[in-house]
């Protein structure tokens, strides 16, 4: 099911036919070191077909998701992109029901202004079913995430270890 498009992306549920590009999503350090408390990259195929199954509960949870980010031209799953509440506060503050928007791309598509356009489109998903703010929250070291929450127009609101137990740059928009 397609969830929302862009110019260049239809942004839609995975299939068991994605399992092959979502390993090679993950397998990959240069995108696992980025996510996580622990980083660390997918083991096995088989874990590809666990993950989808698990995004695709996630995704009935409207307007949430975890989404294949699909390029119209190539039909080509170019990454993932997401909109999902923020765990609960790892310092043990109150939440407040935040909702997050990330992504993670393969590095074939990387440079491409792809990351920026699902994320956009992600933001304008959750702000049309009413959420009012949305998070960017991305390792301190991440250039190119900190590069797309600038574009995006997200605001820079500091370092905060509030979620997933390690420090990371927030962003609001």
């Amino acid at each position: 099911m397609v969830v929302f498009e862009t110019d260049r992306l239809l942004v839609r549920d995975w299939t068991d036919a994605d399992g092959d590009r979502v390993f090679d999503i993950y397998r990959r350090w240069e995108v696992a070191r980025w996510l996580g408390a622990e980083p660390r990259v997918m083991a096995d195929r088989g874990a590809a077909s666990k993950v989808i199954e698990q995004w695709n509960e996630r995704n009935r949870e409207t307007p949430y998701g975890v989404w294949a980010v699909e390029e119209r031209d190539t039909a080509t799953v170019a990454g993932t992109v997401l909109l999902v509440p923020l765990p609960d506060p790892s310092d043990g503050s109150a939440g407040r029901g935040e909702v997050e928007v990330g992504w993670h791309f393969h590095p074939d598509a990387w440079g491409r202004g792809l990351a920026t356009e699902s994320a956009r489109g992600a933001i304008e998903h959750g702000f049309k079913a009413g959420i009012g703010e949305i998070y960017a929250v991305v390792r301190p070291d991440n250039v190119a995430s900190l590069a797309v929450c600038n574009r995006l127009g997200m605001r820079p609101i500091g370092r905060t270890k509030r979620w997933y137990d390690a420090e990371l740059e927030a962003f609001l928009i």
